[in-house]
Formats: C-alpha cells, sequence, structure tokens
C-alpha cells in the first residue's frame, strides 16, 4: 500500500477549472427521456449520472459530475437552466473534517456536465466528496436541495517521497451491448487501490447490433445510431454513465483514463478511420471535435495542453506514469509493404519526442507507460486460416494478408525502433508497457530484435489486459472457452518466444501491484459477462523484477 507518513503543505484549495469549454460543433435535440434519466417525474435538479475523481496530484484531484437541471434534459438535448453547483471535500465520509469548497456553473454549454480542480489537498491521502445543488444556490430547482452521492478518491504521494507501493486497477473495452460491467463492480468493492487505468475504448460508437456480440444485443445503446455529433456523443457518454457497477467504479477511485479508437470511431487516424464516410458521414474534423469535447466534459481528465490526453503523473520516486495519445496524431494504418516507412507515424514527433524525453528525465524507479495498443511485436503467420480470420477483427490484421496488426505499434515500426533504441541506448531500464485495445490478456518482454530473440536484449516488458465485455476469440466463434484458443495461443508464443502467455477467451481487469523490487500484473476473469451477478477469479499473475526488463510467472496474486 502507499506510504501514508507524509509533511501536510498547507490546505489551500483552488478551483481551476468549472466546466469544459464548448466546441464550434452545435448541439443537437436528442430523443424523448426514457427511464434511464427517470422520466417526466423526476425531481428536479438531481445527479443521474454518479460522481467521479481523476487524475491526482499530490495536492489535489480532478471532481466531476453532471446534474439533469430538469425533465427532459437528458444529455446532448441543450435543455435546462444554468445551474450553480456546489461542491465539498473532506477528510471523513461524513463531512465533519472538511477540506475544502466551492461553487461552479453547471450549463448548456457543458452539457450541464461540471470539473472543479481541488488544490491544497494533503499528499497521500484517502478524501470524500459531494455535490449539491438547488437549495441557497438558486437558479433551476430553487428550494429543492439535491445532494449527490458521496464519492471517495485518494491523492498521489508527494513528488519527492519514498513510496513502499502503489496499486492500480487495471481495465479496456467495455461494450454497452455486449454485456454487464461487472469488472467495474469488483474492483470498485476493493478498498487497496490506489487508483484505477482505463486504457481506452471506454465506450463504443456503433449503432445498436453494430458490434459483434452474442446473439442480440444484451442492452441497446443510445442514441441507437451511429454517433456523429456532439449530441450523439454526449447522449451515449450519459449512457454509459447510467450503468450502476460503473457509477461505482467513479465513485470509490480516482480513474486514469486514455482514450484509444472507439471513443471516435474504429480504426481512428489523424485524418479519417475505417469505420467513417466522409460522404455520408460528414467530415472527420468535425466528428473528432465533438467526440473530444464530449470526452473532456464526461471524463475526469485533465486534457493535455494540446487539447488530448497525453499527460504525465507522479506517484512519489518509485513510478512516473506517462499517457499516450495514439489516435490524434497517427499516420494512417498501412497496406502491404510501408510498415517500415519511417514517414509514417503512430505518436507524431511531439509526442515521442515528449515521451522520449520523459523516460530520460525520471527518476522514479518504475516507468510505467500506458499505451492504449500492443508495442510488442507480434506474428500470426502460422495459424490455421480458422482460426486468423476472427483474429483479424479483434487484432486489426490487414485483409491483405499481412499477418501482424498494422493497427498496433507493429504498423508503424519506425516509432517503435526509436523508442526501443532510446530505451537501450540510454540504459533506461524498468519500463513497463500497460495496453488495452485487443480483448485479450497478454504478459510478454518487448525485444530489441524480435527476430533473434531470446539472444537478443529485452528492453521492456508489456502487460495486455483483456477486455471487460467486448467480444474475444470464444465470443466471436461462438465456442466453449479454452477450446480452439488453447490452439491459438499456443502458435502464438511458438513464433513469438518474447511472449510468455496470452488468454483469448476471458473477460475481467487487472491489478497492478508496484514496489521497488517489482511490478506485478494479477489477472482476474468474471465468470460470466452477460450475468448481472457475474463472480470475479483470479487466473495468472505476471512480474517484471527491477533490473531484469524480463517476465516471469508467480504462483498467486498479490492479494
Amino acid at each position: 500500500m502507499t506510504s501514508r507518513h507524509i509533511p501536510s503543505p498547507s490546505r489551500r484549495t483552488v478551483v481551476r477549472a468549472a466546466a469544459a469549454t464548448a466546441a464550434a460543433v452545435p448541439v443537437l435535440a436528442t430523443s424523448t427521456i426514457t427511464s434511464a434519466t427517470a422520466g417526466s417525474r423526476l425531481a428536479a435538479p438531481a445527479f443521474l449520472h454518479g460522481v467521479a475523481s481523476g487524475d491526482p496530484l499530490p495536492d489535489g484531484v480532478l471532481l466531476w459530475t453532471r446534474v439533469t437541471p430538469e425533465p427532459g434534459a437528458e444529455p446532448g438535448s441543450g435543455r435546462g437552466a444554468d445551474t450553480p453547483v456546489r461542491w465539498e471535500v473532506a477528510e471523513d465520509r461524513e463531512f465533519t473534517v472538511p477540506a475544502g469548497r466551492g461553487t461552479t456553473l453547471a450549463s448548456a454549454a457543458s452539457d450541464h456536465t461540471v470539473k472543479a480542480d481541488v488544490r491544497g489537498l494533503r499528499p497521500a491521502t484517502t478524501y470524500y466528496f459531494r455535490f449539491t445543488a438547488g437549495g441557497e444556490a438558486g437558479g433551476a430547482g430553487e428550494g429543492a436541495e439535491v445532494r449527490s452521492p458521496v464519492g471517495r478518491t485518494r491523492t498521489a504521494p508527494a513528488a519527492g517521497a519514498s513510496v513502499a507501493g502503489l496499486r492500480f486497477g487495471v481495465v479496456s473495452c467495455a461494450n454497452w451491448e455486449a454485456g454487464w460491467f461487472s469488472a467495474y463492480r469488483h474492483l470498485a468493492a476493493r478498498g487497496d487501490l490506489d487508483a484505477v487505468l482505463h486504457l481506452g475504448d471506454y465506450l463504443y460508437e456503433y449503432a445498436t447490433g453494430g458490434y459483434p456480440t452474442q446473439g442480440a444485443a444484451l442492452r441497446e445503446h443510445r442514441p441507437a445510431h451511429e454517433i456523429l455529433n456532439l449530441a450523439d456523443y454526449r447522449l451515449r457518454h450519459g449512457t454509459y454513465k447510467t450503468d450502476t457497477d460503473l457509477q461505482a467504479l467513479h465513485a470509490a477511485h480516482p480513474v486514469i483514463a486514455i482514450w484509444d479508437d472507439h471513443e471516435f470511431a474504429n480504426d481512428a487516424w489523424s485524418g479519417g478511420a475505417q469505420n467513417h464516410t466522409p460522404g455520408t458521414e460528414g467530415a472527420w474534423a468535425e466528428r473528432v471535435a465533438a467526440a473530444k469535447q464530449a470526452y473532456f466534459e464526461w471524463m475526469p481528465v485533465r486534457a493535455s495542453t494540446e487539447g488530448t490526453v497525453h499527460r504525465r503523473l507522479r506517484f512519489g520516486r518509485l513510478a512516473d506514469l506517462h499517457l499516450l495519445d495514439l489516435r490524434s496524431f497517427r499516420s494512417e494504418q498501412a497496406s502491404i509493404g510501408s510498415v517500415d516507412d519511417p514517414e509514417r507515424t503512430i505518436t507524431g514527433r511531439a509526442q515521442l519526442d515528449w515521451l522520449k524525453a520523459g523516460l530520460t528525465g525520471s527518476d522514479a524507479v518504475w516507468k510505467l507507460v500506458g499505451t492504449s495498443v500492443m508495442i510488442s511485436p507480434v506474428a500470426f503467420g502460422a495459424l490455421p486460416a480458422h482460426l486468423l480470420a476472427p483474429l483479424t477483427g479483434l487484432l486489426g490484421l490487414p485483409k491483405e494478408g499481412l499477418a501482424f496488426s498494422v493497427d498496433q505499434w507493429d504498423g508503424y515500426t519506425d516509432d517503435r525502433k526509436e523508442l526501443i533504441g532510446h530505451l537501450r541506448d540510454r540504459g533506461i531500464r524498468d519500463t513497463v508497457f500497460l495496453t488495452g485495445d485487443v480483448h485479450m490478456a497478454w504478459a510478454s518482454e518487448v525485444p530489441v530484435k524480435a527476430a533473434t530473440y531470446p539472444l537478443s536484449p529485452s528492453a521492456a516488458a508489456e502487460f495486455v489486459v483483456t477486455s471487460v465485455t467486448s467480444d474475444n476469440l470464444d465470443d466471436i466463434l461462438r465456442v466453449a472457452p479454452q477450446t480452439v484458443s488453447t490452439v491459438a495461443s499456443a502458435v502464438v508464443r511458438t513464433a513469438n518466444r518474447h511472449v510468455k502467455w496470452v488468454g483469448m477467451d476471458s473477460h475481467g481487469y487487472g491489478v497492478l501491484d508496484v514496489t521497488a523490487e517489482r511490478s506485478q500484473m494479477d489477472y482476474y476473469v468474471l465468470s460470466d459477462k452477460t450475468a448481472q451477478d457475474a463472480t470475479s477469479a483470479w487466473v495468472r499473475s505476471y512480474r517484471t523484477r527491477r533490473g531484469t526488463q524480463k517476465v516471469e510467472r508467480v504462483d498467486r496474486p498479490v492479494r
């Protein structure tokens, strides 16, 4: 657990940002409010989408909520008056030891979402927070004071603190239509996490039934059509945040999130996406602007100076966390023969330089890198056709016949070569890539030269978590788990000697435990993603010991 014996600075609280700034994208009306947003009997104002916190700092944290100011003011509708909202932070759940308070404004310009960037808190400390609307705040619902649920959050250790340990929940790829978010419920129930890392695909952009699921959609997306404009993205975000397990996760832990492609559209790149047709769906730049605006309105995330999600968080002297945006700056996915083109990039020049400088300058024991797609090279050419075909969709394998994923770092080999060469040439050790995207669990070493591995060295370790609900191999083939996947896993490991494990069937989450001696990922799986009461069980653990850049299996989880 995180060290808690740290001196307290003065308790000065500042609100840095009250609400997200509206982009120049029109707000369009959406369908009539439904039971998901409480219907016409709603007492206004109300907090229907829970509370959240994110991006913890040693002296502060970002708080979030959304106010429904009146019946019918569902996300994306543009309806509802400006509503003053009071926030409170305290050291106890009863709010008898206050740590800060302030007032901000929920308005249609930010879809009635609010953010408070609270500062002046003590490092490595658990806090509780809540919001209040109505009553003395005036405006909509005057005289009817309503309080939000209480949230719990935690600040990061002081930048120079000696920290005994850190523990993060790790998740990615949650498709509303494919299952229940039980993974979030199990992480919410843990009291030992410093934060939860969400590595992308927090939501999906498809129309109802537009993404592979086991039979009919378990529950239907809102809006029912593919999301394209600001109102659509807002309503989709709002729909996801009516899920009680997701609300529980956000109320229990600060969430540190990056986006992948489905926050925009499938296989997104800087100029378009596989799932975007300009002729019928408008300009890509307008769709991206709408998606980003809704994301920053609805997520407890601080934007970088460029308005993206790449940023850096520090957890004492134990770990620096470098978070990447691998969609905003990347070149279009490759065709045959162009993956090695040095003009192609997955990071963009400025972001790659920023990452390299951050890794060089870090004095932390561990350099953690949150990356939405796999950096480890993986070849699939030896797989039989009946297994390679379903993996094509999951892994982004090109239909032209390349046996590796051009949507991952495999499709941008010059950037990967430069980054791995930087780690090797500068002697940067103890780098761990944390990854989502592929709906499978992996534990890998990142080789300097895959073709000669293990005769050539490893530059880093990579832990990939499976999906919360999004389909994996057994879902797509509609077969029992641990049947055909065992063949595919064996073939992949034989062809890729740096891959220590791949689990192709299960859904769940990871728990990353970091100490000065090692970083360990414990993998947990759900009993049934289609069951609201799904249980969770530990299945595997892998670790990398300090100074080794190697990955080894562990016979038990940390907890």
